[in-house]
């Protein structure tokens, strides 16, 4: 493929700001991005980040309703890359792992592993109850990737940003994609 075409989904969880970020950061490395965007993250992005829903679709090359399921990436036959959901709630994450494809997000996700395409979810939870850790280990189980927002101390983060910049550089890790987001273990410097 020649292009490099990205689904990324934003879902009602806490941390919208990974999202966001992950937007930034890909247009940064010309990846085409194409985002959905559920009602609760609408709420939370204004909310946690002060923004409201068209400030964000900006940030993707194209965007969609997330009632649009005639939209192009719910079908199996528009090539992408694969699919990021930061952050993932889990309520989202159910749907995905029982293939309940009730909205765009989560059918793009449910064709993300039809296709065998990488699946990356960035749950963003605490504690995490039984359901939740069977539903990541189901999903996980299929080859989907759960990234949890967890960031890392060892490469001495100063702000809120840098931690959330080593979550976003671990999502484009598992992308194959290279950036400097982050010091990696053993560098010592950028």
């Amino acid at each position: 493929m020649g292009v490099q075409r990205l689904i990324v989904g934003i879902s009602g969880a806490s941390g919208c700001v990974y999202g966001l970020r992950l937007l930034e950061v890909l247009r940064n490395l010309n990846v085409e991005t194409h985002l959905v965007v559920t009602r609760a993250a609408e709420k939370i992005l204004e909310s946690e980040v002060g923004l409201e829903i068209w400030e964000v679709r900006k940030l993707a090359s194209q965007w969609y309703e997330v009632d649009d399921l005639s939209a192009p990436i719910a079908s199996g036959s528009f090539s992408t890359m694969g699919m990021v959901v930061a952050p993932c709630s889990m309520k989202t994450l159910a749907g995905i792992a029982y293939g309940y494809s009730e909205n765009l997000l989560l059918r793009a996700a449910d064709v993300a592993l039809k296709e065998g395409r990488r699946l990356i979810l960035v749950p963003r939870e605490t504690p995490l109850s039984s359901i939740h850790l069977e539903n990541m280990l189901k999903l996980a189980r299929m080859g989907v990737v759960i990234l949890p927002a967890s960031p890392a101390y060892y490469h001495k983060p100063k702000t809120i940003e840098d931690l959330v910049d080593y979550v976003v550089g671990k999502i484009l890790d598992c992308l194959g994609l290279e950036h400097k987001l982050y010091r990696r273990w053993g560098e010592d410097k950028f």
